[in-house]
Order: C-alpha cells, then sequence, then structure tokens
C-alpha cells in the first residue's frame, strides 16, 4: 500500500473523515516502516496549520454493564448538538488466543456513528494492557489536528491497569451503577484514586433511589481519598445521570467544563500535559528495548537458555542476565 504522508497530512487538516482513519490504521501497524511514517505524520501535524490544536480529551471506563456506549451516544450527541465536533475512540478487548477484536462500537452507538460532526474509531486492545491501545494516544493527536473539539477514550472496562488512560486524557471519568452490593469494594482504589468525576448511571425507574444512595456512598468515599493538587474544592465528585433518560448529562458536562477551566487557570493543564509526554517517551523506550526480545537472534538465546534454566542447569536470575549480555554485546552498525 502506498501511503502519500503529505497528501494525508493535508486531508487530516482539512477534517476529512477518511483521511483521519486511513491516519489511525497507518499509526495502529506494527511494521517498522509503517511505524517511521507514523511518526513522521504525526511529527508533521504538530501546528501544521500554524495552530496547535487542543481537544478536550475526556477518559471514560466503568463496569462491564454500566452502559458505556449507551452514555457515549446520549453524551456525544448532546455535544454536537451544541455545535462542537466529537471524537470517540472506543477500545475493544482482543483475544489472548486468536489476537482478534468484535470491534462492535460502531453498532451499539448507531445514531452517533451517523452524526456528520461525530467520528466513531474502535480499535483492537491488542496484548497492551491499560485498557487502551498501545497507540491511542498517537489516534488521539491525530483527532485533535483534524479539529475535533472533544475526544473521548472509552476503555476496555474497569480493573487496576486501567489507570493508564489517564496519562493520555485531560479528565477521567469512571462510570459506575446502581445497586451493585459490594461495588465500592470492587472498585480498586487505583483508579478511584485517579477518577475526576464518578457518574452512577441507570438512575431512572426502580433503580433511581438506589442509584441516589449509590452516589451518596461513593461521595461519601471520596472524601477519604487524599486531596490531590489539580483539584478546586468539591472535586472529584459524583453525580447521576440517566443516558436512557439523557438526563443528568447536561450537569455532567458543566461540571467538567468548570473542572478544565479551573485547571487551565491553575497552571495545572500545561503541566499535566507535559508529564504525560514525558511518561510516553519512557513507554517509547520501554517499548524499543522490548522489541530486542523479539529478533531471532534473542528468541533463539531465550530458547537455549530457557531449556538450561528447565534442567536445572543454571537459575532463572542468571540466564536473565546472560541473555541482556549477549543482545547488549550484539551486532554494532559500522
Amino acid at each position: 500500500m502506498s501511503i502519500d504522508i503529505a497528501q494525508l497530512e493535508r486531508g487530516i487538516v482539512k477534517g476529512d473523515r477518511r483521511a483521519l482513519s486511513r491516519a489511525i490504521t497507518l499509526v495502529e501497524s506494527t511494521r517498522p516502516d509503517h511505524r517511521a511514517m507514523a511518526a513522521e505524520l504525526v511529527e508533521a501535524l504538530k501546528g501544521a496549520d500554524g495552530v496547535d490544536r487542543q481537544a478536550l480529551r475526556i477518559g471514560l471506563s466503568g463496569t462491564p454493564g454500566v452502559g458505556k456506549s449507551t452514555f457515549i451516544e446520549g453524551f456525544g450527541g448532546m455535544l454536537t448538538g451544541q455545535g462542537l465536533r466529537v471524537a470517540v475512540l472506543a477500545v475493544d478487548p482482543s483475544s489472548a488466543r486468536s489476537g482478534g477484536s468484535i470491534l462492535g462500537d460502531k453498532t451499539r452507538m448507531d445514531r452517533l456513528s451517523r452524526d456528520p460532526n461525530a467520528f466513531i474509531r474502535p480499535s483492537p486492545s491488542q496484548t497492551h494492557l491499560g485498557g487502551v491501545g498501545r497507540r491511542s494516544r498517537e489516534a488521539v493527536a491525530l483527532c485533535e489536528a483534524a479539529g475535533f473539539d472533544v475526544v473521548l477514550i472509552e476503555t476496555v472496562g474497569v480493573g487496576q491497569s486501567e489507570t493508564v488512560v489517564a496519562e493520555m486524557s485531560d479528565l477521567f471519568v469512571l462510570l459506575l451503577a446502581p445497586a451493585g452490593g459490594d461495588e465500592l469494594q470492587g472498585v480498586k482504589r487505583g483508579i478511584m484514586e485517579i477518577a475526576d468525576i464518578i457518574l452512577i448511571n441507570k438512575a431512572d425507574g426502580d433503580l433511581k433511589s438506589a442509584a441516589s444512595r449509590t452516589c451518596a456512598d461513593y461521595s461519601g468515599a471520596l472524601r477519604l481519598l487524599r486531596k490531590r493538587p489539580q483539584d478546586p474544592e468539591g472535586f472529584p465528585k459524583a453525580m447521576m445521570v440517566s443516558a436512557l433518560e439523557d438526563t443528568g448529562m447536561q450537569a455532567a458536562w458543566e461540571e467538567m467544563q468548570a473542572l478544565t477551566k479551573w485547571r487551565r487557570e491553575n497552571g495545572h493543564w500545561d503541566a499535566r500535559r507535559a508529564a504525560q509526554a514525558r511518561y510516553w517517551f519512557g513507554e517509547e523506550v520501554r517499548q524499543g528495548l522490548l522489541a530486542q526480545l523479539a529478533t531471532p537472534e534473542a528468541r533463539a538465546a531465550m530458547e537455549e537458555l530457557g531449556a538450561a534454566v528447565a534442567d536445572g542447569r543454571t537459575t532463572p536470575a542468571i540466564a536473565a542476565k546472560e541473555l541482556l549480555e549477549r543482545i547488549d554485546a550484539g551486532p554494532r552498525d559500522g
């Protein structure tokens, strides 16, 4: 496949959805030549039209069955109704056996997928932990360059490793269901500590009173957490919404805007984005080092040393040290 990076760049800046889709496919590719082109494209798009475009990046996670897709469709539709352009990057879990993903988010958000001011892109998580794809951050940057005002990053689902999404979002929203029994203990402390707003969904019908109790429980739990410097008074907070009845959406959006405004005015926005850039630099270095273990020479050495460990001829620690020394002493250019 021939890829014209300059043409792709022009299309993205103009807001061409097809160009954006092709660019995200490119950054998700693991082929070395595609990785080089993707890096070139992302670099070229930084201020490509003389404007540093910054969207509001909202990370969204939630327990299975909480109604993330229904919420995103209602919330996204409300934002596009206000004249905003919304991109949704939904990460689907990949099979550990086949590596495949269903990628059915567009069918679950049928109304939003047909909205001209919305863009929905399902992506596989592949083998990357953290609830997001390894290249999700680059996809977010492409959506910003395409002129979207809000980028919603939907993670695979609640888990301790889902905290990675905080390293690519400005706000982190945790969606929970009412009457979850011991859910307060079931949701890991790590994800509670990064949440900016907790939304109790399905606050309608027979579940409304249960949602009110759950909201009160989480409000109390949040007050017990250590105060964070990036939060004004009253944050993080818990609120009730109903994606089914479209209630509470506007109030939640107003709170998100208020928090964003405060963080911008008090220097936390720029500081956070700078810290995130540093984090992803470290991630690229770590992934590059891991890639050295995927070479035929490294795999052969691992097989040889692994057999020695299995036979008891050496210990795992000694074998690992020898493997790393072999890699470090590998062939050099020139």
